[in-house]
């Protein structure tokens, strides 16, 4: 689009030779150049975001309909823009990403690892980084859900004309806050660091009473379970308190959701106008590298719209709270020797 070989110091990934830390490319005696096989020539120029890659050419514009010349501003990742687009730019607010893979990620202006040796994100503003922690396979599971047990909902959807998600929230409805004791540990894919890589998923405490609205629950207060864990390793880790979710992505478009993500956290969520919070974010930073804003605090007032807020509810969170500490803490390591065995005798997950 430029003619140069460029791209933003926050759209970098972890098997590249990258420096997190000074958000650079590492330097010439670092390790990752050993055990990843790159020349330095084949690596690009980096801008940091809001930072100008160049401006577009003459072919660029034609094909895009637009006037050459234009200038090109970095951006960052999916995630980081994700968080900046939903306004969560100070430490003490969460963004949340109710998409394929959820995270949750908190903006810091200095360097932390939640979890050791896992480097975090720059983020999509300078001089930040965004301490993120996710769920592989996270709002996935919803479509493996339809996909399993969603027939009928499937079938009721393609008669009206909508999304079969949307009758989803019938099935909250029919439920209980806790599943009835329902309880699920949402590793239906290993991690790297932490789940270790012999992770699976598990669904505990079935009863007669149990139906397909019970495990719908249980697939969403497990990811709201994970990511409050992954929200406390953080909060250990850099001293600042979360007092405010930020949530966006796909899955935040079922309000019922974004409830039970309050009430499991015991802190109030809201949505921005748009759930495409990448894209408002990605917009943010353009007008910051064009000077229209003097700062994301100021972008974010004058762009993200807060329209919808949903408070904890007092009952359902004690229930969640109790279920949280005296169950689902505890279900990782006490699974974690049989999930080794399933691997060693099946060969799932392949090492």
């Amino acid at each position: 689009m430029t003619g140069e070989w460029v791209d933003s110091t926050a759209s970098q990934i972890g098997y590249l030779p990258f420096d997190f830390k000074n958000s650079r490319w590492a330097s010439r005696w670092d390790w990752k150049w050993l055990v990843a096989p790159f020349e330095r020539s084949w690596l690009p120029r980096l801008v940091p975001p809001t930072g100008q890659l160049g401006t577009l050419t003459a072919g660029a514009a034609a094909h895009l309909g637009v006037a050459a010349g234009l200038p090109l501003i970095a951006s960052a990742g999916d995630k980081q823009a994700e968080a900046l687009g939903s306004g969560a730019v100070q430490p003490d607010v969460a963004a949340l990403s109710f998409g394929t893979t959820a995270t949750i990620g908190t903006t810091h202006r200095r360097y932390v690892e939640a979890i050791p040796l896992v480097p975090p994100y720059p983020a999509a503003i300078p001089g930040a980084w965004l301490v993120e922690l996710q769920v592989m396979r996270g709002f996935w599971m919803v479509e493996w859900f339809k996909r399993e047990f969603g027939a009928t909902e499937v079938a009721r959807a393609g008669a009206m004309d909508i999304p079969p998600e949307a009758l989803f929230e019938e099935l909250l409805a029919a439920s209980q806050p806790g599943s009835m004791g329902l309880v699920l540990q949402p590793y239906w894919m290993p991690g790297v660091r932490y789940p270790g890589p012999e992770a699976k998923g598990a669904l505990l405490g079935f009863g007669d009473i149990h139906g397909r609205a019970h495990v719908y629950r249980a697939i969403l207060e497990g990811l709201a379970y994970a990511l409050r864990e992954g929200a406390e390793r953080t909060v250990r880790r850099t001293g600042v308190p979360i007092r405010e979710l930020r949530i966006s992505g796909g899955g935040s478009q079922s309000s019922a959701a974004v409830q039970l993500f309050a009430d499991v956290f015991g802190l109030p969520a809201s949505r921005p106008h748009t759930h495409e919070a990448a894209g408002l974010g990605a917009a943010i930073d353009v007008m910051l590298g064009l000077g229209i804003h003097a700062d994301p605090v100021d972008a974010v007032a004058a762009m993200v719209r807060v329209t919808d807020r949903f408070d904890p509810d007092p009952t359902a969170h004690r229930t969640y709270e109790d279920l949280y500490r005296s169950v689902y803490l505890k279900m990782y390591d006490r699974l974690r020797p049989l999930y080794r065995d399933i691997r060693r005798i099946t060969g799932y997950p392949p090492a």
